[in-house]
C-alpha cells in the first residue's frame, strides 16, 4: 500500500546496459557500442530513469524491453546498418513513452493524496472548532454571545466549503493537464532525473497547499462581506437577525456562506498557478504591449 500511495522506492544497486548482456554476447556488444553511439546513449538514459521509476511494473516492463532490444541486435549476423538504427529507435521511442507516462502517473497520483489530505484537514478544522470551541472558551472565562456564536460558524462554515471549492477547481482544470503538468515539472536543468517518489511527494504538498489556499481565501471573503466593507453584495441575514427572530433565518445564512466560500475557495487559481499560462504573457505581448527602446548608451554597448 505505501508503494501505491508513495511509489517504489529506487533501486539499491544501480544497473549499466552491460547488466542486461549475457556474457557470451559480450564481444559483440562492444561492436554495437562503437557501431551505435547515439542509440546507446539513449538506452543508458532510459535505463537509468527505469531505476527511478514511479511504479515497480514500469521498472520491469523498461529493463526487460531493453534486454529484449539488446538481444535481438547482438544476436544479428548482418553488418550494421539503417534498419537496425531504425529498429532501435522505435523500440525507444515506446520505452521513452512509458517513462513519460510514469511521471504523468507520479504527479497525478500525488496531487490526488495531496489534495485528500487537504480537504481531511479542512474538515477536521471545520469540526474541531464547532464541537470543542464554546467549551474551550468557556474554560478560558469567555462567555460567546448569539451574535458571536454565529459569526464564528459562519467563518468556519466558509472555510470548509472553500477548501472543497479548491479541490474542485484542481481537479476540474487538471482532467486533461495532467501530461502538461507533468512535463512542467521535468523541464529545466536537473529536472529530468527526478525519481518519481520525488514528483509524487512535491506535488503531494502543492495539493495540500491548494487547499488551504481556498479555505483561507474563503475565510478572509467572509469576513470582508459580511463586516459591510464591500456594499455591492448584500448579506441576506445578519447575526443579529438571526438572533432576533429565534434562529429562524439560519437555514438562509447557511445556503448563502456556504455558496459565498464555495466559490472563493474554486477562484484559489488566484494564487501562483500550478497551470500556468505561459502562452498568455507572449499572446497579450503581441497584441499590443510595447517593449520600452534601450537608451542609447545601452545600444552602444551591446555592440
Amino acid at each position: 500500500m505505501r508503494e501505491v500511495w508513495d511509489g517504489a522506492e529506487a533501486e539499491g544497486r544501480s544497473k549499466s546496459l552491460e547488466d542486461l548482456v549475457r556474457s557470451e554476447d559480450a564481444p559483440a556488444y562492444k561492436g554495437f557500442c562503437a557501431a551505435y553511439p547515439a542509440q546507446l546513449l539513449r538506452m543508458q538514459r532510459a535505463l537509468g530513469a527505469s531505476q527511478r521509476a514511479f511504479e515497480r511494473s514500469t521498472r520491469r516492463s523498461v529493463q526487460q524491453a531493453l534486454r529484449g532490444a539488446l538481444r535481438n541486435v547482438l544476436a544479428e549476423t548482418c553488418p550494421p546498418g539503417d534498419y537496425v538504427r531504425g529498429y532501435l529507435d522505435r523500440e525507444l521511442d515506446d520505452v521513452e513513452g512509458w517513462l513519460e507516462q510514469d511521471r504523468v502517473t507520479a504527479v497525478g497520483r500525488g496531487l490526488n493524496v495531496g489534495l485528500a489530505l487537504g480537504a481531511a484537514a479542512g474538515t477536521l478544522l471545520l469540526a474541531l472548532p464547532l464541537l470543542a470551541g464554546r467549551p474551550a472558551l468557556h474554560l478560558l472565562g469567555v462567555t460567546l454571545g448569539c451574535g458571536d456564536g454565529w459569526g464564528l460558524l459562519g467563518a468556519f462554515t466558509a472555510g470548509g466549503m472553500g477548501a472543497f471549492g479548491a479541490v474542485l477547481s484542481v481537479l476540474g482544470r487538471l482532467r486533461l493537464s495532467v501530461g502538461e503538468l507533468a512535463r512542467r515539472q521535468t523541464t529545466g536543468p536537473g529536472s529530468g532525473a527526478a525519481a518519481g517518489r520525488q514528483l509524487a511527494r512535491r506535488m503531494r504538498h502543492e495539493g495540500v497547499y491548494r487547499v488551504f489556499v481556498g479555505w483561507i481565501l474563503a475565510v478572509a471573503v467572509y469576513f470582508v462581506l459580511s463586516g459591510g466593507i464591500v456594499p455591492v453584495v448584500e448579506v441576506p441575514v445578519t447575526t443579529a437577525e438571526i438572533c432576533g427572530t429565534g434562529n429562524a433565518a439560519g437555514t438562509e445564512f447557511w445556503g448563502f456562506w456556504c455558496a459565498i466560500g464555495f466559490v472563493a475557495g474554486f477562484n484559489e487559481r488566484w494564487a501562483f498557478g500550478i497551470l500556468r499560462r505561459e502562452g498568455s504573457a507572449a499572446a497579450s505581448k503581441g497584441r499590443g504591449a510595447v517593449t520600452p527602446a534601450a537608451p542609447p548608451q545601452a545600444r552602444d554597448e551591446s555592440r
